[in-house]
C-alpha cells in the first residue's frame, strides 16, 4: 500500500496562525506610507528651499548687498529676489521668488503663519484651505524664517511632521 504524502489539517491550521500572526505584527509599519511619502517631500522642500536661500546669498555676495540691513533686490535667473543680510526675505518677493514653482501649479502652496516673525510657511495645496497653520493637519508644513541680523536663516520642520 502506498503512503500519500500531504499536510495533516492541525499542520495547516499552524501555518495560518503563524502568517495571522506576522500580518498583524507587520501591517502597522505599512500602513503610515502616506505620512512618510509627505514627509519626505517636506523634506525634499526644505533642501530646495536651502539650496535656493545659499544660491541668492552668493548672488548677493557677488554684488555687494550680503551685508545689507536693509531689503534690496538681487537678481537671480531673470528674477528679482528681496533679501536682507544676502538672503531671501520671508515674502513672495523674496524666497516664493527664489524657489519656482510654490505657490503656482506645484503641490506645494503658501500658509500664513502669523507673519510678525519675519517667517512664511509651506505646506500641501489640500491642506493650504485654511490660511492658519494651526488648521494644517498633524503639523504638515515647512516655515521659513528670514535671517536676522546676519545669521543665516532657519528652516524648521517638526519631527513628527505630517505622522
Amino acid at each position: 500500500m502506498k503512503r500519500q504524502g500531504g499536510f495533516t489539517l492541525i499542520e495547516l491550521v499552524v501555518v495560518i496562525v503563524i502568517l495571522g500572526i506576522l500580518a498583524v505584527t507587520a501591517a502597522p509599519k505599512f500602513m503610515n506610507l502616506q505620512g512618510d511619502a509627505r514627509n519626505a517631500s517636506l523634506q525634499g522642500l526644505k533642501g530646495a528651499i536651502q539650496g535656493a536661500s545659499g544660491i541668492v546669498y552668493g548672488k548677493a555676495a557677488i554684488e555687494g548687498k550680503e551685508t545689507s540691513t536693509e531689503t534690496t533686490e538681487v537678481g537671480v535667473n531673470g528674477n528679482k529676489v528681496e533679501t536682507i543680510y544676502g538672503y531671501p526675505t520671508a515674502t513672495s518677493a523674496g524666497i516664493v521668488a527664489a524657489i519656482s514653482g510654490v505657490g503656482t501649479d506645484n503641490d506645494f502652496a503658501i500658509v500664513k503663519g502669523t507673519g510678525t516673525d519675519g517667517s512664511i510657511s509651506f505646506t500641501f495645496k489640500n491642506y493650504a484651505a485654511s490660511a492658519d497653520l494651526n488648521a494644517v493637519p498633524k503639523k504638515c508644513y515647512v516655515t521659513y524664517k528670514q535671517a536676522a541680523s546676519g545669521a543665516e536663516p532657519t528652516i524648521i520642520i517638526d519631527a513628527d511632521a505630517c505622522k
